[in-house]
């Protein structure tokens, strides 16, 4: 209930503020550094949290959420990478708008074969054999 609630919440707040990005960045800032200067309060009213156990911690933590790479890195950098390809702010509107248009044609074709295995008669769990 009480997470249904301040998920409701997220969508609206987060609808409103899209649509003023620069307002949107500042409450994200001053969220994000309260939110690190609450932690770090926190940590030093405990003495065994040295610099090195807290960076220990921090990258344990970071690393079994999958949170570490995305965060420092980000999976566009990394898709960008494999692909040898550019990053999407190198990108021109017309790459961008030519890849969304490939995307569309494949995601037509896919639908289109999903619809013909349904034809024939093939069940999804099937489908991934």
């Amino acid at each position: 209930m009480v997470f249904e609630f301040f998920d409701k919440l997220e969508n609206a707040v987060r609808s409103r503020l899209s649509k003023r990005p620069i307002l949107y960045a500042l409450l994200s800032g001053i969220g994000t550094v309260l939110f690190f200067r609450g932690v770090w309060m926190t940590a030093d009213a405990f003495d065994f949290l040295t610099g090195p156990v807290t960076l220990a911690i921090s990258i344990i933590i970071l690393l079994v959420t999958g949170v570490f790479v995305y965060h420092f890195v980000g999976d566009q950098i990394i898709i960008s990478g494999v692909k040898r390809g550019k990053k999407l702010a190198e990108k021109t509107e017309a790459e961008i708008m030519d890849e969304t248009a490939t995307l569309g044609e494949i995601k037509s074709l896919l639908e289109r074969i999903d619809k013909r295995l349904n034809e024939l008669g093939i069940k999804p769990e099937d489908k991934l054999k």
